[in-house]
């Protein structure tokens, strides 16, 4: 036990490099210098690119909940190490609350069915009791307040263990995450509805919240990975990582891998099998132009590609295979939401505006500078955890019965 207790003693505080804490700042000059520019010149597309980001961002923080909530439903060990680094990934949704605010004001410009009136719109007529003006606000206001309770009582008991270490917290956790999943269920489906998929309010699709899950789930779990790498190598984590957890990692981003391929086909072969024009036209605007290109480059690259390299043990536990694939990862995620938001706005094809870059830079280091401070601002893993020991592959007796 003294072992153990010494090696997941409090480390020092993060070093952070200072090119590191100046890159965040430079991003949020440059991002936000672009994004006002195009704003100013093309208040349409500034409009589409910063949902464009917003949507790709979001899927971080929303994926990175999900994981803590699944750490405390399955009451797991072995991700006991990197929980406290994805419990502030999961704090970033209150940031994005307050990222969310141009999209509310432009909302009218994003959204066509904003300017319709149902009266003259069959398919909006049937859908009024959700897409509606009052209903939008009110519901997004409604998904970040829940997503910023959740993330921020997750993480505030799994801090409070930290100090005095008592296993009421763990309950306090369990009890968070069992009402949690539903909630996160509820709200991340309501968020995909109102925020994507309502760009083209005629569509139907019941899987369309699964799809943004699965997407999501997989973008955190290659960042985790990266993120738990480079603390190792810093030495913040060192002690405490094990083979296991890189390799658990690279499992379920297999696992998420496979769902979302499995999800985007079922998809995708229901609507097309149904025949349904009201559903059908969808994929037909997104087979136009390069848009079909960008579609076989997600079928390839977000499913084909991380399918073959995951398949062998050793490649999860190699960096030189997998740092590159989980940066892969972003670049999927970027191609997926665009095949989802752009087509609206660029129906010929596929375009990488300077106004997409701008917006993606200013995200980039808004998120990164809140949460580099909180990663030095806590300790940076869980240190009273009662699970750490099984993390550690430690085994730890059983205090015998006292026999009165």
């Amino acid at each position: 036990m003294a072992s153990h207790a010494s090696s997941t003693s409090t480390p020092a505080p993060l070093t952070i490099p200072g090119w590191v804490k100046q890159l965040p700042l430079l991003l949020i000059v440059g991002g936000g210098l672009l994004a006002l520019i195009g704003a100013a010149v093309n208040i349409k597309q500034f409009a589409y690119s910063y949902l464009l980001a917003f949507m790709v961002f979001l899927s971080l923080g929303l994926g990175a909940l999900f994981l803590v909530i699944l750490h405390h439903i399955m009451d797991a060990g072995w991700s006991v190490p990197i929980r406290r680094f994805v419990e502030h990934l999961s704090n970033l949704l209150p940031v994005m609350g307050i990222l969310f605010l141009p999209i509310a004001l432009l909302a009218k410009k994003i959204y066509p069915w904003m300017s319709l009136d149902p009266k003259t719109d069959h398919s909006l007529h049937v859908k009024e009791v959700l897409f509606n003006p009052i209903a939008f606000y009110v519901v997004a206001a409604g998904l970040f307040i829940v997503w910023t309770f959740l993330a921020r009582g997750l993480r505030g008991a799994s801090l409070e263990q930290d100090k005095t270490g008592s296993v009421a917290c763990t309950y306090k956790m369990r009890r968070y995450a069992a009402v949690g999943i539903f909630l996160f269920a509820i709200t991340l489906t309501l968020a995909v509805i109102f925020w994507m998929k309502s760009l083209q309010h005629q569509w139907f699709s019941t899987m369309y919240g699964v799809y943004y899950f699965a997407a999501s789930v997989w973008l955190t779990l290659a960042t985790s990975y990266v993120i738990a790498l480079v603390l190792r190598r810093t030495g913040h984590l060192t002690h405490v990582l094990r083979d296991r957890q890189f390799h658990d990692m690279g499992v379920l981003m297999f696992a998420f891998t496979v769902f979302y391929a499995y999800v985007n086909f079922s998809q995708y072969f229901l609507i097309w099998n149904a025949a349904i024009p009201e559903e059908t036209f969808w994929y037909i605007q997104r087979e136009k132009g390069s848009w079909w290109g960008i579609g076989m480059i997600i079928l390839f690259g977000h499913f084909v590609i991380p399918f073959l390299l995951l398949l062998r043990i050793d490649t999860k536990l190699n960096p030189a295979v997998m740092i590159p694939l989980c940066i892969w990862a972003w670049v999927m995620h970027f191609c997926d939401m665009s095949f989802n938001i752009m087509p609206l706005l660029h129906p010929d094809g596929f375009v990488l505006h300077w106004i997409d870059l701008g917006c993606v830079a200013l995200f980039a280091g808004v998120l990164s500078k809140v949460f580099l401070k909180n990663l030095n601002r806590y300790p940076v893993f869980p240190q009273k955890d009662p699970r750490m020991a099984e993390a550690l592959g430690i085994h730890v007796e059983a205090e015998p019965a006292v026999v009165k």
